[in-house]
C-alpha cells in the first residue's frame, strides 16, 4: 500500500457494522453456543463475576480490534489487487474466510476436543464479519 492512502473511514465504519453484527449474532444464537461449549447460563454468569472490571470487557474491545485489523487487511488485499466495489470485497472476503478463519477454527477446536456445532457457530460469525468488512470496505473503494 506504499503511496496508496488508508480510507480509514471505510475500515471503522466496517469494524463498527461488523461488531455490532457480533452482538447480535451471538445474542441470537447465545443459548446454542453455550450449550456447544458445555456451558449453562448460570455458569457463564458465574465465570463473568468472577472476572475483573477490565477482564469483563477486554472480549469486546479485542473484538473490534480485530476488526480493524480485518479492515485493514482486507483493505490491502483490495489494494493490491486494484479491485474494488462490494462484490469484489466480498469475494475476496469468503477467500479469506475459507482459507484462514475455517481453517484454523476447525484444527483448533478439534484439538480442543471442542464439538463440531461450535465451529459451525463461531465459523457463521466469522463469515458474516468478514463479508460486512469486504463489503463495507469494498464499497467506498480506495
Amino acid at each position: 500500500m506504499m503511496g496508496h492512502t488508508m480510507n480509514w473511514a471505510s475500515v471503522l465504519s466496517a469494524a463498527v457494522a461488523s461488531w455490532i453484527f457480533g452482538a447480535i449474532y451471538y445474542t441470537t444464537l447465545g443459548k446454542k453456543w453455550m450449550a456447544a461449549q458445555g456451558k449453562t447460563e448460570e455458569s457463564c454468569k458465574a465465570e463473568f463475576a468472577a472476572k475483573s472490571g477490565l477482564a469483563k470487557f477486554m472480549p469486546f474491545l479485542l473484538s473490534f480490534i480485530g476488526a480493524v485489523i480485518m479492515g485493514v487487511t482486507l483493505y490491502g488485499i483490495m489494494t493490491h489487487s486494484g479491485l474494488w466495489g462490494v462484490r469484489a470485497g466480498a469475494i475476496s472476503a469468503a477467500f479469506c474466510w475459507f482459507g484462514f478463519i475455517v481453517t484454523t477454527v476447525v484444527i483448533n477446536n478439534a484439538y480442543q476436543g471442542r464439538k463440531v456445532m461450535l465451529s459451525v457457530i463461531d465459523l457463521g460469525h466469522w463469515l458474516g464479519v468478514l463479508l460486512i468488512i469486504g463489503g463495507i470496505v469494498g464499497w467506498w473503494g480506495a
